[in-house]
């Protein structure tokens, strides 16, 4: 018999041996399918999410040939892809005494096109009013298909129709049938359906044709006299040119000479060469493709990982296969077959069930990533132009599973090969010991692979934390038979189910250890990513700096109309007290300025005067990480000493200075008691005392020496301020100032947008004007949409311009990545904890048999396999968890490595790398997962047992 002979034979008896053990085959292939599936839509996912140059195209131009707009410099010079120009003129107008270009006029001969032109505006919403773009579109010609698409609903025929986004249609407590007004020219519209931009899932945004809304706003102002909003006008254009011929490189140059800036599909595809590029030229550089010469050390890892838990997962149940098959091997050994042939059956069963576990799982990872591509494209913020797939790629995934149901296939193989004819009929197992060896070995493997991962972390090497990551695993891994070994000690107090589960675990180690190995590699998986992005959480937490308080909501009156700001404030108060959780009364804030009328605009920045309060130097007010020998500072500083240097009130201004309230550079406010109690949440007698005796109260101390403050005012007055140049006349003066203050502890100098809160009557003491600015509240939550324009609708039916601001928190941690990497990592250990007890099912089936003959209660079948399948999932998670750590501190190594580097550049810049561990995640996987494991596999399990015929 040749030797391919032998392996047909081998071949067809382990199809026929599938056939026969569906069940179990279908195991083996699920196994062997979902590592697959979960690649092949990895690979297809990352293909599909990053655009390609021509869907990034259509995202800007739309079916069009080009798009042209007019960036206000004159003839000028432009890169190829029209994200870069230079002007031609050495001295180009300013925008606003540049002159009118028409686009029109720079558009080749022949070409068509259809403009786009947007505007803020207030409209009316199913809740209130909210502010929105509305863009002049023609969204229903051909040229805005792919920039602009319909999702339900028509585009608008009249000019009396609009299309909105979904995002605005839900915020907005609207739907396709509702009406909106803008507000302005005060003219109701009918949304007739619903668009979306495909590379801006998330934009809030209404479209009507062109002169249905900019036009009547216009005559509208003009009659009035108003001001439009800004940036109300500006066009661009989406060009098809005549014939279908494109926009060329000439054209686009042609255009550069009258001032438009073109993308053009045909130049961007398919570019000229640089010698016919003048910006190239001048410039002196090339335009070269953005690559990467760097392997991404994480895909490596999943595929790595991938592969590993197909191979724990898969192997235990072709050994299981191979034991219940041995009687057949055995009569294969007594026709004449030798070893080589009984290992050449098992070897032809792992090739068998791995091509067809690599052929599911390819059709199901890309039949999955279809179904799901509608989340994806939400999760990623934009739509993919199709779904990229690669032949060679989507191949050798499909080898890869296959070998690996070989690879998966081999241990038994050997194992089988090795048994005696006589032991495989009779049935008999033999005794063997477990190996001393391989413990040993593991635990090396496992200091080894730290030391890699941790040297790769302070190296800044993510291939060595990778590569060290996965040491630490299969080192860990080899140590698991004796984890498991040591587990079955510890039920001899135990009750008789999880007893006989932590033996059977324990006793059936080549089963349970790789079950445990493959629960163990997927929770480590996503315990270490999951760590890091928690980490980098805290870490940005720590470095947001907040606009305004969180829990505050601001209302800023302008003024206008006639009516005073403490008049405007009285309905909007009444607005925002009906429609948000507020929790305190109103606090009054004021500006305070040292010159002209600030609330008419001037060209000179300075026209209004100028206020600051004047930080003393030396120790206690200058800040140590700003001074000579800052860096060599910072660098001995450990991290909780530099952070808390970062936030003294020494320090806390010298990155930039928040100016939330109107108050200068200086941060200076007028304000009362309830300022303090409301925004500042300093509730101290003794500083609104202070407040109301005419004294400020100062919460940077570093701004105080001996208890007073310097304040510098420059009184200017224009002379558009007619009424205070009088009394004012000649030149700007200086006054400063010293003023005892109240200085609060250290903890507000961080208070956002305030450093100094001075009373009305001190600030007139020093010929200071004030105003009444707004009022603050707070809040219990930070309020959502629907009462954001309740709140605006009820103030703008007051008749007041008043503006609402409310607070934010520093970030959602409520991180999908997080809840998809806990998902996955469940699924897996519920699955690999199935599998083993369905494995102990088929192993021990003649255990089970004598348990049921021997008169144990039906429900010790149930109770049993419930234990069997916690003990796998617990085991492997805890495993999973620790090794997970490993890669996490490394990587979090290699940004504090980084974040070293930028501090030895500015010793302003934090160094502060956090490693905060995803307790949520970690207790869902740790607890939820593993008890619901055990109940699924009680659950499912058959109390009652059918006795069999014995064979043999």
């Amino acid at each position: 018999m040749s030797v391919f002979t032998g392996w047909r034979a081998a071949l067809r008896i382990a199809r026929r041996d599938a056939m026969r053990a569906k069940g179990r085959s279908a195991l083996v292939v699920a196994m062997i399918a979902i590592p697959v599936l979960g690649v092949t839509a990895l690979d297809v996912t990352y293909r599909s999410v990053e655009p390609t140059a021509a869907e990034k195209l259509t995202a800007q131009v739309g079916s069009a040939d080009a798009l042209f707009r007019d960036p206000e410099a004159g003839p000028l010079d432009q890169s190829v892809g029209g994200d870069d120009y230079n002007p031609l003129s050495e001295d180009p107008p300013a925008p606003e005494d540049a002159p009118a270009l028409d686009l029109r006029t720079a558009f080749p001969k022949g070409a068509r096109g259809i403009s786009i032109q947007s505007v803020p505006a207030h409209v009316t919403t199913g809740y209130g009013v909210a502010d929105v773009d509305v863009f002049e579109l023609r969204t229903s010609d051909e040229m805005a298909r792919g920039k602009l698409d319909l999702v339900d609903g028509a585009f608008p025929k009249k000019s009396g129709e609009m299309v909105a986004t979904e995002p605005f249609l839900k915020s907005a407590g609207l739907h396709i049938g509702s009406h909106i007004t803008v507000h302005g020219p005060e003219r109701k519209y009918t949304v007739t359906g619903t668009v979306e931009e495909p590379d801006n899932l998330s934009l809030k945004a209404l479209y009507a044709d062109p002169g249905a809304v900019i036009a009547p706003w216009k005559a509208v102002a003009a009659r009035d006299k108003k001001v439009l909003p800004p940036n109300a006008g500006a066009l661009t254009w989406l060009v098809k040119a005549d014939g279908g011929k494109g926009v060329s490189w000439s054209d686009v140059m042609a255009a550069n000479k009258k001032g438009a800036l073109v993308v053009s599909r045909q130049v961007v595809l398919d570019p000229p060469p640089d010698s016919e590029v003048p910006l190239l030229k001048k410039r002196g550089t090339s335009q070269m493709p953005e690559t990467s010469d760097e392997l991404s050390a994480a895909l490596i890892t999943i595929v790595a990982m991938a592969v590993l838990e197909i191979v724990l997962l898969a192997g235990p149940a072709f050994a299981v296969g191979a034991r219940r098959s041995r009687r057949q091997l055995g009569l294969l050994g007594t026709c004449g077959g030798d070893r080589r042939h009984v290992r050449a059956v098992v070897l032809c069963g792992g090739l068998v069930l791995g091509g067809a576990g690599a052929v599911v799982g390819v059709v199901a990872g890309l039949a999955l990533t279809a179904a799901f591509r509608p989340l994806l494209e939400e999760q990623a913020g934009h739509r993919f132009g199709s779904l990229a797939l690669e032949p060679k790629e989507l191949l050798a995934i499909a080898v890869i599973g296959m070998i690996t149901g070989v690879l998966a296939a081999l241990a038994p193989a050997i194992v089988a090969g090795r048994q005696s004819v006589l032991e495989s009929l009779t049935g008999h197992r033999g005794v063997r010991r477990s190996s001393r060896v391989l413990p040993s070995v593991g635990a090396g493997a496992l200091v080894i692979g730290v030391g890699i991962a941790i040297v790769g972390g302070t190296t800044g090497n993510s291939t060595a934390v990778a590569a060290g990551s996965v040491v630490a695993e299969l080192g860990l891994l080899c140590c698991i038979p004796v984890i498991v070994g040591v587990l079955g000690r510890l039920g001899r107090a135990l009750p008789l189910s999880p007893r006989m589960a932590l033996r059977d675990a324990a006793r059936n180690r080549g089963r349970t250890a790789p079950a445990v190995a493959a629960v163990m590699a997927a929770v480590a998986g996503s315990v270490a990513i999951a760590t890091f992005v928690s980490s980098k959480d805290a870490e940005g937490e720590y470095d947001y700096t907040p606009m305004f308080s969180a829990t505050s909501v601001a209302l800023y009156a302008s003024g206008e109309g006639g009516s005073t700001p403490a008049e405007q404030l009285v309905p909007a108060q009444a607005a925002v007290e009906r429609n948000m959780h507020t929790t305190s009364a109103p606090a009054r804030i004021s500006r305070v300025w040292a010159g002209s009328d600030c609330d008419t605009y001037y060209e000179d920045e300075n026209s209004c005067g100028a206020l600051e309060l004047l930080k003393p130097t030396g120790k206690g007010h200058t800040c140590p990480l700003n001074t000579t020998g800052a860096k060599e500072l910072a660098l001995r500083m450990s991290d909780e000493e530099h952070r808390s240097t970062m936030h003294s009130p020494e320090c806390v201004d010298e990155r930039y200075t928040i100016d939330t309230f109107n108050g200068g550079g200086s941060n200076v406010v007028v304000g009362g008691p309830a300022l303090l109690r409301t925004y500042v949440k300093l509730d101290d007698p003794a500083a609104a005392k202070a407040l109301e005796a005419g004294t400020p109260v100062l919460l940077n101390r570093a701004y105080a020496k001996d208890g007073e403050v310097t304040l510098k005012a420059v009184h200017r007055y224009s002379d558009k301020d007619k009424k205070n140049r009088a009394l004012h006349p000649g030149p700007a003066r200086t006054r400063t100032d010293r003023l005892k203050v109240y200085t609060a502890d250290a903890k507000y100098a961080g208070t956002p947008g305030i450093r100094m809160i001075m009373p009305e009557k001190t600030a007139h003491r020093l010929g200071l004007h004030t105003t009444l600015y707004g009022s603050i509240y707070s809040v219990s939550r930070p309020p959502t949409d629907a009462e954001t324009q309740r709140t605006d609708a009820a103030i703008q039916q007051a008749g007041g311009t008043v503006y609402v601001r409310s607070g934010s928190e520093a970030g959602d941690r409520e991180n999908i990545m997080l809840l998809v990497l806990t998902l996955f990592a469940g699924v897996v250990t519920v699955g690999a904890a199935a599998i083993t007890t369905g494995l102990s099912k088929a192993d021990a089936e003649a255990d089970l048999t004598t348990l049921s003959a021997v008169g144990a209660p039906p429900g010790v079948r149930r109770t049993l396999s419930g234990f069997q399948c916690l003990v796998v999932a617990l085991t492997g998670v805890l495993l999973g968890t620790a090794a997970g750590l490993v890669p996490a501190v490394a990587l979090r190594l290699i940004d504090l490595r980084n974040a070293l580097k930028e501090m030895r550049l500015d010793p302003m810049e934090s160094a502060y790398t956090p490693i905060v561990l995803p307790w949520a995640t970690i207790g869902l996987l740790a607890v939820v997962v593993p008890l619901l494991a055990g109940l699924l596999a009680a659950v499912f399990t058959r109390s009652r047992l059918t006795l069999s015929r014995r064979a043999g």
